[in-house]
């Protein structure tokens, strides 16, 4: 019989950590946990905890990263669920994901990037949420599904009133009420008639 490890590859005793130290930001709050509270509740020595993180702080970092790797994976995964050549059906895919997204994970949004703010504002211009939706937006407009002059721009822009709209949708209960209006404004912006409205009753004909 093979030998059963005594203990976690490094990789999973750092996902136990981080899993222990959300539940209890969740919880309490950064400021009410402790270190030994993170490493009891991983099933970890206090010891073992510096060799993956330096402070609570650092978690929080981790977290947040998790978050937005997170939250891209379930937009992948909703996009993919789209038809090749599908391109509005896939931008609305992209954006409705993101909205619930934020608005599912209200409290951990606001505990990683309020409650102990990042080091810089650079994530609202530059993180692997916009570069995913700068892709889908300029091989949409590389098929000529829209035409839009700047990928980039357009996908900051768009992110941010995702982001904006997700979260303010948590605080007041009714997503389900605004995802129309959501996908609407996406499609206004590269172009697209609204869902339900043609090409020709948008331009007046």
């Amino acid at each position: 019989m093979p030998t059963k490890p005594r203990t976690k590859p490094p990789h999973e005793r750092r996902e136990d950590l981080m899993n222990a130290a959300e539940r209890l930001f969740l919880d309490q709050g950064v400021a009410s946990t402790t270190i030994e509270q993170i490493t009891a509740g991983a099933g970890v020595a206090k010891g073992s905890f510096y060799l993956h993180f330096s402070s609570k702080e650092d978690v929080v970092g981790g977290l947040r990263q998790r978050f937005v790797a997170t939250l891209l994976d379930t937009i992948n995964a909703a996009v993919e669920r789209r038809a090749d050549g599908d391109w509005s059906g896939k931008l609305a895919a992209w954006a409705t994901a993101c909205g619930r997204g934020y608005a599912a994970s209200a409290r951990l949004h606001e505990i990683v990037f309020h409650d102990v703010p990042p080091p810089s504002l650079d994530g609202l211009a530059d993180n692997i949420l916009i570069d995913d939706l700068t892709r889908l937006l300029a091989d949409g407009d590389q098929q000529e599904a829209w035409t839009i002059a700047d990928a980039r721009f357009t996908a900051v822009f768009l992110f941010n009133a995702l982001h904006g709209v997700g979260l303010d949708a948590a605080q007041t209960g009714r997503l389900d009420v605004i995802e129309p209006r959501i996908v609407e404004h996406c499609f206004r912006l590269v172009g697209l008639p609204a869902p339900g409205e043609s090409a020709a009753d948008e331009s007046g004909a």
